[in-house]
């Protein structure tokens, strides 16, 4: 109850719905239709500049994803192009050290025949060296021989 005692002061703040005595409600209602179109009509403009600003960042959002698309493309033909590029390389790498490893084996096989062929030829020329060596010797028996048998005819030759 201690709320009836309320005074003037507490309802400052709070509007009034009691009816005015004045005599102009038309103009009054007017007004406030003029001020409710004003405020409808700037809601609406911060709509539009707000559908507007959104548009703007949609289609610049857009272009920049388009322009990342572009860029992933590139990006993938490059690296496709590279990947190509890299496996022919590859390729001819391998196909170079194919032919290497056959010449390597080649020159190998060269080597070892040559080498066959040499001990072949020491081989000869020792039997050669020991041919001459007994013809040599046979020589020598031979020429003393004839000499020992006739001992004018070394006094003779002397």
């Amino acid at each position: 109850m201690a709320q009836l005692n309320r005074t003037k002061a507490d309802f400052e703040n709070v509007s009034s719905f009691v009816r005015r005595s004045e005599p102009n409600w038309g103009s009054t209602a007017l007004d406030l239709v003029y001020q409710a179109a004003e405020l409808f009509n700037d809601i609406e403009q911060r709509a539009y500049e707000t559908e507007a600003r959104s548009k703007a960042m949609c289609e610049t959002a857009a272009e920049k994803l388009r322009l990342a698309e572009a860029r992933a493309n590139s990006a993938e033909q490059s690296r496709r192009e590279i990947i190509t590029e890299v496996e022919a390389k590859l390729q001819a790498a391998s196909r170079a050290l194919m032919q290497a490893g056959v010449q390597i084996s080649a020159a190998e096989d060269k080597a070892t025949a040559a080498e066959v062929r040499a001990q072949l030829a020491e081989a000869k020329a020792r039997e050669a060296v020991a041919a001459l060596a007994l013809v040599e010797g046979a020589i020598r028996k031979q020429l003393l021989r004839t000499n020992s048998s006739s001992p004018e005819d070394f006094g003779a030759t002397a």
